[in-house]
């Protein structure tokens, strides 16, 4: 198993090992109160110099106060920001005509972040960085290890786990003035080494080749991941896309072209719809590989068969669960995913996460969707809690540009339950107090 990342603050471990994981989970989130205390000062330290933050926490000498005052300054001088305030550090990242490091955090701006506005509101850009990706290597590793944890994914006889379906989709990649890469959160990841790495040899199988996964062509990427996921129906021990309304079109995708793939499994070809060659030659050559009717009838039996209640159950007779996030504005897909599921495999919604930070991980994932809760990483970033007053009172709201009114500003461990609140996060990579706009209910 190779590391899960070379940083101190995101520890080595085996998401295969449910036995030790358990474990690691308990200390990873026991002492959150010191460790959020060490990564915020961290955090200020690292980027104190940086032009955006450098006013409200240098000493006149130019030097940092102690690690307890800088934080304390931190809360008290430096104001939360919204997307707005930000903006012109990214306008000036992006146009290349100066250095971008240490205008809002003193690591280099690798890419840059474009929202998917699933929480709603406008699109925004956010600065990224290698280490960035390294956290995202450990939050996918620590969701990983839990669906380990509770589900009992299987192994075959040689004791290898199964592999997971889960369709992944690459978006177009824009460039800025200064070369830099503009990109879905998710698209950085699934084009980054941390990943590609993984996938060849670590914890986390797919059965998507990557030809397909980095193809922004979405309709042949679509085509050949579900092809692929059938030929290995019998491998599979999960079924999974980042959010809901994707599993729902990716079935919906099936249900149009199943008989298409059928033929492609019959005889060991591929549809000519699929026009990019590297894409070809992978599937050909590493999937396919030559005529199979039996899986070919197999596959139709079930297909063919209507309505199509249980069909992921069906055609992935061994999948354990299908994963997918489904909270929030998912909300809506999960009766027709219920449907789809056939009732016998639970939908496990993993994680809780945004452009600006992947910040928790759902701790009881068998949990039915509708009581699905997520613990904050508190080795990820730091995380405070606006909290939202009842309707009965003045109410702060942030703005369409997320903008924050004032609010009363809790810590993670200061949280409490019947309170509802705005969730806000302070990154390494210069997201200093940033709205996910996503309330939480305690």
């Amino acid at each position: 198993m190779q590391p899960m990342a070379p940083s101190p603050w995101l520890p080595e471990f085996d998401p295969t090992d449910t036995v030790a994981g358990r474990a690691f989970v308990e200390r990873l989130t026991t002492d959150a109160a010191a460790l959020q205390r060490e990564l915020l000062t961290e955090i200020l330290k690292q980027n104190a110099h940086t032009e955006y933050l450098r006013p409200f926490l240098l000493l006149p000498d130019g030097g940092l106060p102690p690690d307890g005052d800088l934080r304390e300054a931190f809360k008290k001088l430096v104001p939360v920001s919204g997307y707005d305030d930000i903006k012109p550090y990214v306008h000036r990242i992006a146009s290349g005509r100066e250095p971008s490091t240490n205008l809002l955090c003193s690591e280099p701006i690798t890419h840059l972040l474009r929202s998917s506005c699933t929480s709603g509101g406008k699109q925004k850009i956010f600065p990224s960085t290698a280490e960035e990706l390294d956290r995202k290597l450990f939050f996918y590793g620590v969701q990983s290890l839990v669906r380990n944890m509770y589900v009992h994914l299987h192994a075959d006889q040689e004791g290898k786990r199964g592999m997971g379906m889960r369709l992944t989709l690459t978006f177009p990649v824009e460039h800025t003035p200064s070369g830099l890469h503009v990109q879905a959160a998710t698209t950085a990841y699934y084009r980054s080494s941390q990943f590609r790495d993984q996938e060849v040899g670590g914890f986390d199988r797919c059965t998507s080749p990557m030809e397909a996964i980095l193809w922004p062509d979405a309709e042949q990427s679509m085509y050949c991941q579900l092809l692929c996921g059938l030929l290995h129906r019998d491998s599979v021990d999960h079924v999974g896309t980042s959010f809901a309304n994707s599993l729902v079109r990716a079935i919906k995708f099936l249900e149009h072209n199943w008989e298409e793939m059928c033929s492609d499994i019959r005889t060991g070809s591929l549809s000519g719809r699929i026009t990019h060659a590297p894409l070809r030659d992978a599937v050909i050559q590493r999937y396919l590989r030559g005529p199979n009717p039996a899986l070919a009838d197999e596959v139709a039996s079930e297909c063919a068969a209507k309505p199509w209640d249980g069909i992921v159950a069906r055609l992935w007779p061994r999948a354990r669960c299908a994963l997918t996030i489904v909270t929030g504005s998912m909300a809506q897909y999960i009766p027709i995913l219920r449907s789809y599921c056939g009732g016998r495999l639970p939908i496990v919604s993993p994680c809780y996460a945004s452009t600006e930070c992947a910040a928790g991980v759902n701790l009881r994932p068998l949990d039915p969707p509708s009581r699905a809760s997520y613990a904050l990483l508190p080795n990820i970033a730091y995380f405070e809690f606006a909290e939202i007053q009842p309707r009965d009172e003045e109410t702060p709201t942030v703005d369409d540009n997320g903008n924050p009114g004032e609010m009363k500003f809790v810590d993670l461990v200061d949280v409490e339950i019947g309170r509802s609140y705005e969730l806000v996060v302070t990154t390494f990579a210069g997201k200093t107090s940033l709205y996910t706009l996503c309330p939480l209910h305690i």
